[in-house]
């Protein structure tokens, strides 16, 4: 995947790092990595950024730590840029995050979606609790219908 790149697998991996981990813009890790020897333009590092990030995310998941198996699932609206947006949040037993999503929209679909990536990258919980949301309770039936597991995953609903 670091193949015909000017630069090497390491420096790479260092400018797409300091963004993901600080809050950074790309002048500034440009900067930084100008100070370090490296000459690299801002814009070359967005594209690293880009390419890059799926490949790093699926390393740290399999770095990650294991997650319970009984999850509590729940949505809500909140502000990112002074925009709403649809936050779909899962935690274990213990508060660890298992995964989150953040839509646009509130669908049927971005629930599904997110549900799917979270058994995905956290293996399949045992039970799941959730408010009254319907679009919560119809994406962990469609998990359960489709019979790819041995055990249904077990639907624990409360007013809250």
């Amino acid at each position: 995947m670091y193949k015909h790149h000017r630069y090497p697998r390491v420096i790479i991996q260092q400018a797409v790092y300091f963004k993901l981990r600080f809050s950074l813009s790309y002048r500034d890790i440009e900067e930084l990595m100008q100070i370090r020897g490296v000459e690299v333009d801002h814009s070359t590092i967005q594209r690293w950024v880009f390419k890059f990030t799926p490949e790093i995310e699926k390393n740290m998941n399999k770095r990650k730590y294991r997650t319970g198996d009984s999850w509590r699932m729940d949505e809500t609206y909140i502000k990112v840029g002074g925009e709403d947006r649809f936050l779909y949040r899962a935690v274990d037993k213990d508060g660890n995050t298992v995964d989150f999503l953040l839509t646009k929209r509130r669908q049927r679909m971005s629930d599904q979606k997110f549900f799917n990536k979270a058994i995905r990258n956290n293996g399949k919980p045992r039970v799941v609790n959730i408010d009254k949301s319907g679009s919560n309770y119809s994406a962990i039936r469609v998990v359960n219908r489709r019979g790819l597991h041995k055990k249904n995953i077990k639907i624990r609903q409360c007013k809250f």
